[in-house]
C-alpha cells in the first residue's frame, strides 16, 4: 500500500485519540479515497466512537457513510467539507467523475444527502456544513 504524506498525517491526526475508546479527527484536508476507506472500515469494526473535533474535508467525510451515525459526535470545532469527486489524468489534470459523486452522495446518510442536494448538490464548489446545521443531524460530543 502506497503511503502518502497526506494520509501519513490523517493518520497520525486521527490516531492521537485522547482514550481508547474513542478516535478524535482534529484536522483532514482529504485525499486519495481507498486509505480513508480502508481506515474508516478498521474504525467501523473496532467499535471506536469517533469525535469530529475541527476540519473534516473532502475523502474525509467519507466517515459518514462507514462508521455507524450513532458513534459520531462533533465538537463546536467541526466542519464537514463536500465537493464533487475528482480524479487526476497522466499530466496531472483534473476531471469530474459523475459517476463517483452520485454514488457518493448516495452513500452519505439521509440527513447529510438532503442537506447536499438542498444546496446543489455535489460540484466542484466545497460545501460547508458546521454549527447549528452540524448539530441538527449529529449530536454533540459530552
Amino acid at each position: 500500500m502506497r503511503t502518502t504524506f497526506a494520509t501519513t498525517a490523517l493518520l497520525a491526526l486521527l490516531l492521537a485519540a485522547p482514550a481508547a475508546s474513542e478516535v478524535r479527527i482534529l484536522a483532514s484536508p482529504g485525499g486519495e479515497v481507498g486509505p480513508f476507506l480502508d481506515l474508516f472500515a478498521r474504525l467501523r469494526a473496532s467499535g471506536e466512537r469517533v469525535v469530529i473535533d475541527g476540519p473534516c474535508l473532502s475523502a474525509c467525510t467519507l466517515v459518514l457513510s462507514t462508521v455507524p451515525n450513532d458513534r459520531i459526535c462533533v465538537t463546536r470545532r467541526a466542519v464537514l467539507g463536500f465537493h464533487a469527486a475528482r480524479s487526476m489524468d497522466a499530466r496531472g489534470r483534473l476531471y469530474a467523475e459523475p459517476e463517483a459523486s452520485a454514488a457518493v452522495l448516495d452513500a452519505y446518510p439521509s440527513p447529510v444527502r438532503s442537506w447536499i442536494r438542498r444546496r446543489g448538490g455535489l460540484t466542484s464548489r466545497i460545501l460547508l456544513l458546521r454549527g447549528r446545521e452540524l448539530a441538527a443531524i449529529y449530536p454533540m460530543c459530552r
